[in-house]
């Protein structure tokens, strides 16, 4: 029971941070974690063990699926260029940089497990850049964060776990290395990408044998990235990939006819359970940081000067991170200036101006990638031996966390004063051109409609005139996204008008239903299903309360 009651406890906290998090302006992942070291305070004394393999398995799967899912694969597309670089030479170089640099400042700690705590620093979150920056980046620069954060959270696992195979064995071979990280990085992929078509062949095959419940086809949704993890790691591959494959798969597949129910349940779902995950994670890194630092103190004599060298460790750790990331983008970007200039392909979309350099090497923060990372480092090696300095490499990975959200929260505030968000136009404008031929086509479908059979004058009839009311809706749609200004000002305001009426239609009906149920005349069931076709019905006016 008392596990029982931590994870109501930690559940219940992840909601009030949201709450807290809107009173007092510091981002959220912040307020977590000091939600979740004031929880750990002696006097409350709420103490969590983790499971480093288990916290792996729970948590990294379901949010590597989630980017994916999500990441917008045509800007994936368009900037795989400066992404691959961030995503994979970056990481490689921090691997090296940091990696060097650790092992010369600990000595204690080996090049090997310095290379790995290196990677484990390397990924970072898009998430918490965003709740900083509130959508006020570039749209280029948020998407090449997204893409980064995306696609480095597998490689400096994937290379994170080849060090600690070194770090464990002792042996380590840099051809053998590459080859095996192309290996399993592939197969990876592979797996993914196949288990991801199979459970989207299944879904299609249920949905055309009338089997479309949607909390089915979203528990299959929800099982997907453990399974792909699972299947990829018996297998020998990465496990990391495989989820990242799968979630960019599904949604490509996530289009099936008559699934408009279950992607609406999914996509609350998903919102859900990333919410409460990424919550969860940063609360546990607030909950660990008392034992993190008796860890690292309790051979000491003396901890408050033995707290703050170790401090200053960090904070120097923090500080060649940055420097090596702002070599890095400085570098490429300009480089890759001068050669599409050199091939005459012309300047790169987002000119790479300092501050613009300066916003991408201060919005890598790291997140719950690397803690989960760090946290699955083993507590023995192979031989039943401690693993060397795993305590220190906790408080150092839970530092530059730290670290990384604060100094986000200072700069990038401070970087984007003066930029103005400038609207969308061409989104705006695909937006327009969608629903321009979407109600053409629906218009030239409604007029070579015909009746299956010869039908009776007034069945005819009643037939002609819904297909004249469809078909006016559609004409007043093409009104809206017309481009005459008087034609839009007009437009708008009958739509006005029809939503006001139309609420007002839907609040008397969800009265009438309330009545029907408090006089007993209509159970539960039909009060819930009617309620939620109400409910969906406002939600698509736009002014769902």
């Amino acid at each position: 029971m008392q596990s029982a009651y931590t994870v109501l406890i930690l559940l219940t906290l992840v909601g009030v941070s949201r709450l807290i998090g809107r009173l007092i302006p510091l981002p959220l992942p912040l307020v977590q974690i000091g939600a979740g070291a004031v929880l750990a305070w002696p006097s409350l004394g709420l103490h969590v063990a983790l499971d480093p393999e288990l916290f792996l398995f729970l948590f990294l799967p379901p949010l590597l699926f989630s980017d994916g899912w999500r990441m917008p694969k045509r800007e994936l597309w368009r900037l795989r260029g400066p992404i691959l670089t961030l995503a994979v030479g970056l990481v490689l170089f921090t691997v090296v940089g940091a990696g060097y640099f650790i092992h010369w400042l600990l000595p204690s700690i080996p090049l090997p497990v310095a290379f790995a705590l290196a990677a484990v620093l390397s990924p970072t979150d898009a998430v918490a850049v965003s709740a900083i920056a509130r959508d006020r980046l570039p749209k280029p620069l948020m998407h090449m964060l997204q893409g980064e954060a995306l696609m480095n959270d597998a490689s400096g696992l994937v290379t994170f776990k080849f060090a600690l195979a070194a770090a464990i064995t002792g042996v380590f071979s840099l051809a053998n290395a590459s080859l095996a990280f192309v290996l399993v990085a592939v197969g990876g992929l592979l797996v993914g990408v196949a288990l991801s078509w199979l459970v989207g062949r299944l879904r299609a095959w249920m949905v055309a044998r009338g089997w479309d419940d949607p909390a089915t086809h979203v528990v299959f949704m929800l099982l997907l990235p453990f399974a792909a993890y699972v299947v990829a790691e018996r297998l020998g591959v990465s496990g990391i990939l495989s989820a990242v494959a799968a979630g960019m798969m599904q949604s490509w597949l996530d289009l099936l006819p008559r699934q408009t129910h279950t992607r609406l349940l999914n996509r609350s779902v998903w919102s859900l359970l990333e919410f409460a995950f990424n919550g969860l994670i940063f609360l546990l890194l607030g909950l660990q940081l008392p034992d993190i630092v008796k860890a690292v103190t309790r051979h000491e004599t003396t901890l408050w000067p033995t707290l703050f060298y170790l401090c200053l460790e960090v904070m120097a750790i923090f500080l060649v991170l940055l420097v090596l990331r702002f070599v890095w983008v400085q570098s490429i970007w300009r480089l890759s200036g001068w050669l599409r200039r050199w091939r005459g392909k012309g300047e790169l979309t987002l000119v790479p101006t300092a501050r613009s350099c300066w916003l991408l090497t201060f919005g890598g923060v790291r997140g719950a990638v690397t803690l989960a990372g760090v946290l699955s480092v083993p507590l023995l090696l192979g031989a039943g031996e401690a693993f060397p300095e795993r305590d220190l490499l906790i408080f150092i990975a839970a530092g530059v966390i730290l670290l990384s959200l604060i100094a986000a929260c200072i700069a990038l505030p401070l970087l984007l004063r003066g930029i103005e968000q400038s609207p969308d136009d061409k989104r705006r404008t695909e937006v327009r051109e969608a629903w321009r031929k979407t109600a053409e086509a629906a218009i030239r479908a409604l007029e070579v409609e015909e009746p299956a059979e010869p039908a009776s004058a007034p069945a005819a009839a009643m037939a002609t005139e819904v297909k004249a009311r469809l078909m006016s809706e559609y004409r007043h749609q093409l009104e809206v996204f017309n481009d005459s200004a008087e034609a839009q000002a007009l437009a708008f305001e009958m739509d006005l008008l029809e939503r006001r009426l139309r609420l007002k239609a839907l609040k008397a009906q969800r009265l009438e239903l309330y009545r029907l149920s408090r006089h007993h005349q209509i159970g539960d069931d039909v009060l819930r299903e009617v309620l939620g076709e109400l409910d969906l019905a406002e939600a698509n006016l736009g002014l769902g309360k």
